[in-house]
């Protein structure tokens, strides 16, 4: 189970999932990597192809996790702007991000070719967008800092400088599009073909080292040994420090709707708006184009008005595009902002180089899932990387502190949600189709009324680190505010890094039982149940 259980459906998931089975028994192998999404599949891939012995394992579905809720840009550029990304990182650093990142591009290209993958990649150039003629500025500085960082190619274009470009823009050439579950649909064969083993449904609840010998033990009470570990869970599930502490999880939001062929402009375009800016991209149809519209990110937890934002977005969209026709798919996912904008990738602190991790992508998942599967092939192999040094998970510094405390604020509030009032006081108030955290004798518990009238009742404490979930009624589950951690309305995780479901509240439901009794013998109709015939 993981995320592929919720409510909304990216285009991307059209795309069938193969069903592989679980892990039945103990099992050992070269190499386990964990997570099955493109960061995993890609790294896996890489170490396949040195000859390595790998073994790959998901939660749920291969693809099906937050790699299939993206726009799958292929864009080297950062959407942090260069001139924060050089504050933070140095120039240095930044052209180790670029080039890493524009190797992905050219190894995703590579691979397609040498393993036949048809997932309709091709080379577009990218923009970013004056949100309005004063940001024209802001673009002049942007172009300098990314001709610093390396970026030589870029371009600023002044307004109608194309048929379609109404503001000032800086062009990034020679970038890419390509349809993400079906280029991991050919990660998997091609896996498959090189004798790799793949289990699906096959959760994973802890990691340890002992004496050298690394065991990852599986939900089900399977235990894999293996000579390294790859974590490509989007955030570690085995550390609650210090990874967690440095980033931040995000709802991001998108929708397809069609529009005539060849009217929409075949590029990668984002704006400078902040904080909700908007980013674009077309897939093109034999009939159709869909015109791909993401954004109105938000910290997770903060707001439970995903439809709204849709709605927000498809007005956006309109305005630019009016020949655009229904909006048919409509979509959210998380990604982990790391508070100096560059991901973790290379060994995971407190396991001494036989585990790796990859996590923190900041909205670049496609492009950084492949960069991390090449930076940790050449660590795993005993090779240099040019580029680990930026990725270095154990890093520290005193320039992106700003950033650090920022993400912390949401963190400390999850936790003081212990001592604050809940939601509601009353289950009765919790509409069919909804959820809410409401207070049953002095105890937080997560409360959900299906489509029949039925509450499913759990504890409101997210299993990871103690934080009080909410209620995300777009998707129709429970979010950790804290690290980003969702559960079902049974309280099964869809999304780590908790790797326990939600407590039962067996004392709240007793408390419910025995009100819901009480108000049939009075003769009340508790909510969500129709009226007598």
């Amino acid at each position: 189970m993981n995320v592929e259980q919720e409510r909304s459906r990216s285009l991307w998931m059209e795309v069938p999932a193969p069903r592989l089975g679980a892990l039945h028994g103990d099992a050992h192998t070269d190499v386990l990597v964990i997570g099955a999404g493109i960061a995993g599949l890609s790294t896996a891939y890489e170490l396949a192809c040195e000859g390595r012995q790998v073994t790959v394992v998901d939660r749920g579905r291969f693809a099906r996790g937050q790699s299939a809720r993206t726009t799958a840009h292929l864009c080297a550029e950062s959407d942090d702007f260069n001139t924060e990304l050089i504050a933070k990182r140095g120039r240095a650093g930044a052209r180790q991000y670029y080039e890493s990142q524009s190797a992905a591009i050219d190894r995703i290209e590579a691979i397609c070719a040498e393993e036949g993958i048809d997932c309709d990649f091709a080379r577009v150039d990218a923009f970013l967008v004056a949100n309005s003629p004063g940001d024209r500025q802001k673009l002049t500085r942007e172009v300098e800092a990314a001709r610093e960082a390396g970026l030589t190619g870029a371009e600023l274009l002044e307004p109608g400088a194309l048929p379609w470009l109404s503001e000032a823009a800086i062009r990034f050439p020679n970038q890419a599009r390509f349809h993400p579950t079906k280029y991991m649909a050919g990660l998997i064969e091609a896996l498959r073909r090189r004798g790799a083993r793949l289990c699906d449904e096959t959760p994973m609840v802890d990691l340890a080292n002992r004496d050298g010998h690394l065991r990852a033990h599986t939900q089900s009470g399977a235990v894999i040994t293996a000579r390294q570990m790859v974590v490509a869970t989007n955030t570690p599930f085995h550390l609650k420090s210090p990874i967690h502490t440095k980033e931040a999880p995000y709802r991001t939001y998108a929708l397809a709707a069609a529009v005539p062929k060849g009217s929409a402009p075949d590029v990668l375009m984002w704006d400078t708006q902040r904080p909700a800016y908007h980013y674009v991209r077309l897939q093109p149809g034999a009939k159709e184009d869909l015109l791909i519209v993401g954004g109105e990110d938000h910290h997770t937890g903060e707001f439970d008005d995903g439809a709204e934002r849709i709605r927000r977005l498809e007005t956006w969209a309109r305005a630019r595009w009016p020949q655009m026709g229904p909006v048919l798919y409509a979509w959210s996912g998380q990604v982990y902002e790391p508070y100096d904008h560059v991901p973790y990738i290379g060994v995971s602190p407190h396991f001494h180089g036989a585990v790796y991790l990859v996590c923190g992508d900041s909205g670049e998942g496609m492009t950084t899932g492949v960069a991390a599967s090449l930076i940790l092939r050449d660590m795993m192999m005993g090779r240099h990387s040019d580029w680990a040094e930026v990725y270095d998970p154990s890093r520290a510094s005193a320039r992106g502190l700003g950033g650090y405390i920022k993400e912390q604020v949401p963190m400390m509030k999850g936790m003081a949600e212990h001592l604050m009032p809940a939601v509601l006081n009353s289950v009765e108030l919790i509409p069919p189709g909804e959820g809410a955290v409401v207070a049953v004798k002095n105890q937080k518990v997560a409360a959900y009324r299906d489509m029949d009238g039925a509450l499913h009742v759990r504890s409101a404490v997210c299993t990871h680190m103690g934080c009080v979930v909410h209620w995300n009624g777009f998707e129709g589950c429970w979010d950790c505010p804290c690290h980003g951690s969702q559960f079902s309305v049974e309280g099964q995780v869809l999304n780590g890094p908790a790797v326990q479901a939600l407590g039962d509240a067996r004392e709240a439901r007793h408390e419910l039982e025995l009100e819901g009794t009480l108000k049939r013998e009075q003769g009340e109709r508790p909510a969500g149940t129709p009226p007598p015939p």
